[in-house]
């Protein structure tokens, strides 16, 4: 891994950590939803959407403490979908990032339910942003929930559950992972974006940037799911061969699943050049995102 994005992900990672403990800590809610709760967050998450929310920020020189609720806030999302998508009505998994599922050590009734508290304490943060206008807040507030509801993630979900056992188009398969991955790996490019008060033309590159982000971070998912182990990739490999689901080493087989993955790579690079840095974090993270073993 590149120094300068090592050094990043070492500093943000504790800081992000210590506000999501906080918010959970703070929760007045029954001690087995909240350990649930907290057993998911603490998991071993490497918290790419949170810190792409402050590696936009860092890159567009706007830090703002908003910024950390936004990271927060996304990340309380994401492991909230994490947690759906390993119960036996979803993927079935026993293990994600090398432990065991929170159904598996909770039940699946906690399990859900601590799931649905995580969603709604992410847009509940989101009301108390301090140095954002009211107007911008909305945007972000409204960005999340068309990122993860049934117009991105959750919609993305049922197009990937529908198209099991099934041959999908590269279009079809794309506009699964667009959905289901990208739109809340856009979100945190894109409130970045908002938080910054960037200009259209920018936040539209920006844009463009976490949409080939998004696509690049599903092949390699795809790629890793038949050349890594259990051991590396924390959960079990395989899992789409064994349940036919098409994906992109299927459809366009190994190499030319690679080649994809370097098109939208090249493409995400190029759309961060108006940043006129060298080494933007974005760029690193977009390198990072694609080289990834786990």
């Amino acid at each position: 891994m590149n120094e300068k994005l090592q050094r990043f992900i070492t500093e943000k990672i504790p800081v992000i950590d210590d506000r999501l403990n906080s918010m959970l800590a703070a929760s007045n809610v029954s001690e087995s939803l909240k350990s649930s709760m907290t057993y998911s967050i603490n998991a071993g998450g490497k918290r790419i959407r949170p810190l792409l929310v402050l590696a936009t920020l860092e890159d567009l020189g706007a830090l703002t403490e908003d910024a950390l609720t936004v990271a927060c806030a996304v990340e309380l999302v994401h492991t909230y979908s994490l947690i759906h998508d390993d119960l036996p009505c979803m993927d079935d998994d026993d293990f994600r990032r090398g432990k065991p599922t929170n159904h598996i050590v909770y039940g699946e009734a906690v399990a859900v339910l601590a799931g649905d508290a995580l969603q709604a304490l992410a847009f509940g943060s989101l009301t108390h942003l301090q140095e954002t206008s009211a107007l911008d807040a909305l945007r972000i507030i409204r960005l999340l929930a068309d990122a993860s509801g049934a117009t991105g993630m959750v919609g993305g979900q049922v197009l990937d559950i529908e198209g099991e056992t099934k041959k999908l188009s590269l279009s079809e398969l794309e506009t699964v992972h667009i959905n289901k991955t990208g739109a809340l790996l856009s979100f945190c490019i894109e409130a970045g974006a908002i938080l910054a008060g960037l200009d259209e033309e920018k936040s539209a590159e920006l844009k463009r940037f976490a949409y080939n982000i998004g696509l690049a971070f599903q092949i390699q998912d795809d790629i890793l799911d038949i050349t890594s182990t259990t051991e590396e990739l924390g959960k079990t490999v395989g899992s789409d061969a064994t349940s036919d689901k098409s994906t992109y080493p299927s459809l366009l087989g190994l190499e030319g699943a690679v080649e994809r993955l370097e098109e939208h790579h090249q493409f995400a690079k190029e759309s961060i050049a108006f940043l006129e840095a060298e080494h933007p974090m974005l760029g690193l993270f977009a390198d990072y995102i694609v080289n990834r073993k786990s």
